[in-house]
């Protein structure tokens, strides 16, 4: 028998947060990052904050600079065990 269960989802994350949490890992400040992407500051900080939507080009652009994939900065929350 298993000794272990796999964990539930106590909390979600947001597109924003998703975005702002990757950066933090990755070391860069907002700054850094708009100078990275060519993406105003306040344009990400907009994003960060859920003001504004990323989009797919922003998506692409920013998860470039962070080295990953632009669905994990816009499907967050995918769990790709229950959607297959």
């Amino acid at each position: 028998m298993n000794e272990y269960q796999l964990a539930k989802k106590t909390c979600g994350v947001t597109v924003g947060e998703s975005v702002k949490i990757i950066r933090e890992l990755q070391g860069f400040s907002q700054n850094e990052l708009a100078e990275l992407t060519g993406i105003p500051q306040s344009t990400i900080s907009a994003i960060e904050h859920d003001k504004i939507n990323l989009g797919i080009e922003r998506a692409k652009i920013i998860a470039k600079a962070l080295k990953c994939h632009p669905a994990v900065l816009v499907f967050p929350g995918w769990n790709i065990e229950v959607a297959a």
